[in-house]
């Protein structure tokens, strides 16, 4: 696999002996391949923000959060440098989460309407998320290296949950773009030319095992996107809902 040499040395032959999800979630958390990410992380956890002054801040890589046998997998950019690289959990403890989680309890996919911490109990029901990067970057733009070596951990994610996926549903154009990728390497048959990101927009692909899929677009749930109208609480619930047919 081609991808594998993206990565270090030794994350490769992590990755080759990986079996399972529970496997991988703990081999991400661990990566330290991207030292400007690996310095930026850690010095937003010592720094912190005045309002989480008192708490103890993650400050590692964010695995993907959800159960094995997900039929839908939602895809983000990367953690948030005072949400998930705060509280270790992709999309939580930030206004996005807060999107996200309210959409997905609306829908009956989480069992509670917000996630707040690693051990709040958080449950979600046939879905999992993840991020196309893994670590909290800079002003949350990583750069092309750093997506490149982040990459085999999402194409691996991918792997082993194909024989339960339905259907993805990717939070923006970085999402959307990275995941096209991904799949395109995974031997994926896609549209050519490839659809171009936008709210709504709903693609077919076709796997490896010759299994039609599908892939939703959704602007992300970011403040800018949120605060501005761009996007609505109805726009997010109506493209999960989407997302969720097809499963």
């Amino acid at each position: 696999m081609e991808w594998l040499g993206r990565l270090s040395s030794p994350n490769a032959r992590t990755l080759n002996k990986i079996t399972t999800l529970s496997e991988l979630d703990l081999a991400v958390i661990k990566c330290d391949a991207c030292p400007r990410l690996v310095s930026w992380r850690e010095e937003v956890a010592l720094v912190k923000r005045k309002s989480f002054e008192t708490q103890s801040y993650w400050g590692k890589p964010v695995s993907g959060f959800g159960p094995n046998d997900a039929s839908m997998l939602i895809v983000g950019l990367a953690p948030g440098a005072h949400g998930a690289n705060r509280t270790g959990r992709v999309f939580t403890g930030d206004r996005s989460g807060d999107w996200l989680y309210g959409s997905l309890h609306r829908l009956g996919l989480a069992k509670l309407p917000s996630s707040d911490s690693r051990d709040d109990g958080q449950e979600l029901f046939g879905i999992r998320i993840t991020c196309a990067v893994h670590c909290a970057p800079p002003d949350n733009k990583p750069e092309p290296e750093e997506k490149a070596t982040c990459a085999p951990w999402l194409h691996k994610e991918i792997t082993l949950l194909l024989p339960t996926l339905k259907s993805f549903l990717a939070l923006g154009n970085f999402a959307w773009t990275g995941l096209f990728a991904t799949l395109a390497e995974l031997d994926f048959i896609i549209p050519k030319p490839r659809p171009k990101f936008g709210h709504g927009v709903i693609a077919e692909v076709i796997g490896p095992d010759g299994v039609i899929r599908w892939i939703v677009g959704s602007y992300h749930p970011s403040q800018q996107n949120t605060f501005t109208g761009k996007l609505t609480e109805a726009m997010l619930d109506s493209a999960i809902k989407t997302s969720v047919e097809f499963r």
